[in-house]
C-alpha cells in the first residue's frame, strides 16, 4: 500500500497509511467551532447563577452560625455571671427597658440611611466583644477596653472564639467591632431589666414588625419585642434596611434577607 508524502518547508513526513484513524481525521470547519464555543458559552451561563447562588447560600449559613455563636456566648456569660456582658454606660442609657448595641446602616430613598445608634450611648458592638472574648486592651495598643484588668471576666473565661480580622473587615477587627462577611457591625439587643421580653431598636418598631412578624410579640407600649433574653441579627448580602418598609416591612424589601437568631 503506498504511503502518501507529505511536504512542510524542506521537510517531507509520511501521511498516515489510507483508511487508518489518523488517516480519516477531519479538522473541525469554522461552523463547527462557532457551534461548540456557543454550547460552551451556553453552558457557562446556566452554570454560573448556580455557583454564585451556593456561595450566597453558604455565606449566609456561615452568618447565622456566628450569630447563634454570639447569642450563646452572651447568655453562658449571663449564667456564669448573673448579668449581661454591657457596661455600667449602657445599663443607665437602656434605664427601665432594654439596650441594642447597633449601627448606621444605608437605607433605600427616602430615608437614606437608618441609625440603630442609642442616642445617649451611641457603641457598637465592641464592648460586649471584648468582655465575651477577655480582652483587655485594643490590639497593638496600650489603649484599655471596658474589659481592663478582666474586670468584666475576672474567671478570663473565652465565652466567644471569633476570628481576629483587619479594620472593616469581617470578623473582629482592630477596634473589636464583630462584622459579618459583607463588613457589617452585627447588633446585639439584651434583656437588662430581666422582663424575658428582649425589645431592639429595629424590630421592636411597629413598623417593622407589623402584626408579630418573625414571632415577635406586641407590647402594651405597642412596641413589638423577643420571648427571650438576646436578639442578634444581621443586614444581609445587601447590607441595607428599611425602618419604613411597606406591609410585611420585616420580610419584604431590603429586610427580607436579614438574618436573625431568633428565626
Amino acid at each position: 500500500m503506498k504511503t502518501t508524502l507529505i511536504k512542510i518547508g524542506n521537510r517531507k513526513l509520511a501521511s498516515a497509511k489510507p483508511g487508518s484513524e489518523i488517516g480519516n481525521f477531519k479538522a473541525f470547519t469554522l461552523v463547527e467551532m462557532l457551534v461548540v464555543i456557543s454550547i460552551i458559552a451556553l453552558l457557562a451561563g446556566m452554570l454560573l447563577p448556580a455557583i454564585s447562588s451556593a456561595k450566597l447560600a453558604a455565606q449566609k449559613t456561615q452568618v447565622k452560625l456566628e450569630i447563634n455563636q454570639l447569642a450563646t456566648a452572651i447568655q453562658n456569660y449571663d449564667s456564669a455571671y448573673s448579668q449581661f456582658p454591657v457596661s455600667a454606660a449602657a445599663q443607665q442609657a437602656a434605664g427601665a427597658g432594654d439596650f441594642t448595641y447597633g449601627a448606621v446602616f444605608q437605607a433605600p430613598a427616602p430615608t437614606g440611611t437608618c441609625n440603630l445608634l442609642n442616642p445617649t450611648y451611641a457603641m457598637s458592638n465592641s464592648e460586649v466583644i471584648a468582655i465575651l472574648m477577655d480582652i483587655t486592651n485594643f490590639p497593638g495598643t496600650t489603649t484599655p477596653t471596658i474589659n481592663t484588668n478582666h474586670q468584666k471576666n475576672p474567671q478570663q473565661t473565652l465565652f466567644l472564639n471569633a476570628k481576629m480580622s483587619g479594620s472593616q473587615q469581617p470578623g473582629v477587627g482592630s477596634d473589636l467591632v464583630y462584622r459579618d462577611l459583607w463588613g457589617n457591625p452585627y447588633i446585639i439587643s439584651m434583656d437588662l431589666n430581666y422582663d424575658e421580653q428582649c425589645e431592639d431598636a429595629f424590630y421592636g418598631s411597629p413598623t417593622v414588625s407589623v402584626g408579630g412578624l418573625n414571632g415577635l410579640i406586641q407590647q402594651p407600649d405597642l412596641n413589638y419585642a423577643y420571648h427571650g433574653k438576646v436578639m442578634v441579627w444581621s443586614a444581609g448580602p445587601d447590607v441595607k434596611i428599611d425602618p419604613n418598609s411597606p406591609a410585611s416591612g420585616a420580610t419584604s424589601g431590603v429586610n427580607r434577607d436579614n438574618i436573625l437568631s431568633w428565626q
